[in-house]
């Protein structure tokens, strides 16, 4: 029976789901999430106490604003799409799934195509930039579905 991996993902959360080809049922086989990238969207929020690269002029100073160091966040990413890329990879060696399917933001596709192992990326026989990651239950498929028929 063949087996197919669909990877949902973007910077935050990672999905691996299998799809079974007779009935295109989805079975959720892991959940990754990323903390580092939850903490970094939440260091904009209202309470500037302790968020990084925030400064602001109220003190007689010149306004100024300091952007974070976005070197640290693309590191982070690459660790993330490092680890995802690492699970396909060993899936696809054990034969556990005969094919994968990428779904993920155009940043963690980026990431993550190079980091594929020439037998998984081989197995690859789709590569969608979008984010379905928010999903659940029946609208997660139905999403999934939709994006697999749309042409390459």
């Amino acid at each position: 029976m063949e087996k197919t991996w669909i990877l949902i993902a973007n910077a935050e959360r990672a999905r691996c789901f299998e799809r079974h080809a007779a009935d295109h049922s989805l079975t959720e086989l892991i959940d990754f999430v990323h903390p580092q990238a939850s903490l970094e969207g939440q260091a904009g929020g209202g309470d500037l106490t302790g968020a990084a690269g925030k400064g602001h002029g109220r003190t007689g100073h010149a306004g100024t604003q300091f952007e974070p160091h976005t070197e640290a966040h693309a590191k982070e990413r690459a660790r993330f799409a490092r680890e995802l890329a690492d699970y396909l990879n060993e899936g696809v060696a054990a034969q556990k799934c005969n094919a994968l399917v990428l779904v993920a933001s155009s940043p963690m596709l980026g990431e993550i195509r190079p980091c594929l192992s020439p037998a998984a990326e081989k197995a690859v026989t789709r590569s969608i930039a979008g984010d379905l990651t928010r999903y659940e239950g029946p609208e997660l498929r139905a999403r999934i579905d939709e994006a697999l028929l749309r042409p390459d």
